[in-house]
């Protein structure tokens, strides 16, 4: 899309992006759960998802 035409309607746009942002956290959540199953430590999972140790773990502690 980087370069191209938005879609007339940039509404359309903004919905298939929040639908977007929801599929990401979704497969986020499931990801960190199945690596913190596997043991794997905050500052790893972090690492993998380029944020600090210190922003994974209070977006996602509260779900274990």
């Amino acid at each position: 899309m980087h370069g191209g035409t938005p879609p007339t309607d940039p509404a359309t746009g903004l919905t298939a992006v929040a639908a977007l942002r929801k599929l990401a956290d979704h497969l986020e959540a499931l990801h960190v759960r199945a690596a913190r199953e596997q043991g794997r430590s905050w500052q790893e999972i972090a690492d993998h998802l380029g944020v600090t140790r210190q922003a994974v773990h209070q977006k996602h502690a509260h779900r274990e």
